[in-house]
Parts: structure tokens; sequence; C-alpha cells
């Protein structure tokens, strides 16, 4: 789950760090926080990779249940909630965070059904990129969001094999993200730690709760697809966050967000390794436009 942005990208739901800045951390930090986050990166995608082996079963509605059990749960221990000292001013912002994690999700993989890791979290990516460059009003910017814009053009030129509806789900969720985004800093500012993290991933999870007994009642699971669907939860929620946790005590802001801009190029190797999901020349133009937007916007930002 993701909170408190980065220079143009967000991280997950985490409790603000009390060690020593990550400007000051000695070189073995600092060592440590980027093999974090590759692992980070890697074990988010790769999550989302497996999960996708468990749709012909269970299906995206399915799969994405048991990953928002498995965030719930992850949270909940960790952000030791108080629900009862809540006021309504903290909850409708929790209650509307927890609608967007779902429906982010959901739209998510069932993007990824259609058209593939890569995209689906390419397209996906430009909702922390839209909220960056929307914020600024540097001339450097306006050119990354034309370069950023180029890439999307490029990705939803017309084909015979164009996945129209895909691609609009792949823009759901960026849409989600972005929504996200910004329910995050007002829970953040209004509740205490992961607390409001905890809550949203609580609630989404008993929102699914039906869902994934319909789904598990019309389609009896299998132990394989359970498996994949609770490993996609696992990798793709509890390890990222607890990356997270470390990663932000020992890595700059700024270079946090310039590696968070490499996951689509990271979901598209995942997806072309351990999926066989290949992809064209103009595809992979494309995400390269779009990262190297955000990276662009990352590395010149004065702040």
């Amino acid at each position: 789950m993701r909170t408190r942005p980065a220079p143009a990208a967000p991280t997950r739901a985490t409790p603000q760090a009390t060690s020593t800045p990550a400007g000051s951390e000695p070189g073995g930090g600092r060592l440590a926080g980027v093999a974090t986050m590759v692992g980070s990166g890697l074990s988010n995608q790769t999550g989302a990779a497996i999960g996708s082996l468990a749709f012909p079963v269970l299906g995206p509605v399915g799969v994405v249940a048991v990953r928002q059990y498995v965030a719930a749960l992850v949270l909940i221990a960790v952000g030791r909630l108080r629900l009862r000292s809540f006021t309504w001013a903290q909850w409708w912002p929790v209650l509307l965070l927890a609608l967007v994690f779902g429906t982010m999700n959901l739209s998510l993989y069932s993007a990824i059904e259609r058209v593939g890791l890569g995209l689906a979290v390419t397209l996906e990516f430009l909702g922390p990129l839209t909220i960056a460059l929307a914020s600024s009003r540097r001339r450097v910017d306006v050119g990354c969001a034309v370069i950023a814009a180029a890439g999307v053009v490029t990705l939803m030129r017309p084909q015979p094999s164009t996945d129209y509806l895909g691609m609009a789900l792949g823009l759901l969720a960026a849409a989600c993200w972005a929504s996200y985004i910004l329910l995050n800093r007002t829970v953040g500012r209004r509740v205490p730690g992961a607390q409001g993290a905890a809550a949203a991933a609580g609630i989404s999870a008993v929102m699914f709760l039906p869902i994934g007994i319909v789904v598990a009642v019309r389609h009896p699971p299998t132990a394989g697809a359970v498996t994949c669907a609770i490993a996609a939860g696992v990798l793709s929620s509890a390890v990222p966050y607890l990356a997270d946790l470390f990663t932000l005590r020992h890595v700059p802001p700024r270079a946090f967000g310039l590696f968070m801009s490499v996951n689509p190029v990271l979901a598209a190797l995942v997806g072309m390794i351990g999926l066989g999901q290949g992809l064209g020349g103009p595809e992979w133009a494309s995400i390269g436009a779009i990262v190297a937007a955000n990276a662009l916007s990352i590395v010149t930002s004065r702040s």
C-alpha cells in the first residue's frame, strides 16, 4: 500500500522514520537501501506475475481479494489500530482510501490479464507521474509531460490487436493511484502513524470478503491457484511494505522516487521472462519515454 509520495513517485504506507536522516547514512547503509529497493521492485512485479497464473481459476477478482486479505493482515499487525479514537474527520478519508485501494488493485490486475504486466504497470504509473507534473510550473516538467504523452499515444495507437478495454482498465488504475496519493496525504495528516493505512486495508478486505466467497463458490479454487494468490499478496504487499520501511531510513527521497520510476521496466522484464509476454519496439520505446519523463523530472527537481 502506497502513501506519502517521494518526488514524482509515491511510497507505500510507512510510519515516520525516527532513525538517522537518509542524507547522513554511511555508505554501507546507503548500499543496503539500494539493494533493498531492487529487491522490493522485483518482489512487487514478480508477485503480480505469479498472481496472474491464478487467473484461469480465480480470475483477477479472486486474486485481488486474496491480496487484499494479505495486505490487511500485514498492515493491521503493524498499524496498532485504535479505531474507537477515530473521529468522522478521520474516518471519511480512510473509507475513501479503502474504496480506491480495492479499485486500484482490481483494475490493475484486470488490465494485466488483458494487455500484459509491462503495459498495465506502465499505464498505472501515469497516475503518480501526472500528480508530480501537475503540481509543477517548471518548463522542464512541461517537456516531461509532452514526452510522457507521446509514450502514451504510442502505446494506445490503433491496431487490429489493440485491447482498448485493457488499456482503459490500466488508465483507471492510474486514476486510482493518483487519487490514492491525494487521499493518503489527507489520511497522513489526520491519522497518526500507520493506523490510517491499516484501517483502510482492513475495510477494503472486508469489502472483498463477500466477493471472495462468491468466487470460491462459483469457481472452486485449487491449491495451486490459492498458493499463487497468496504469493501475490505476500510478494506485492507484505514484502514491499516492509522493504520500504527500511529503505526510507537509508535512501534519500529523490533516489527512492527515481528508482520507483524503473518499475514499469521491471514489470516488462518480469512479464517477458516469467510469462512470455514479449513486447515490440514501439512498446519498449513508450515505456522508456514514460520512465525517462519521470526520471528527468526528479533529477532536475530542487527539492
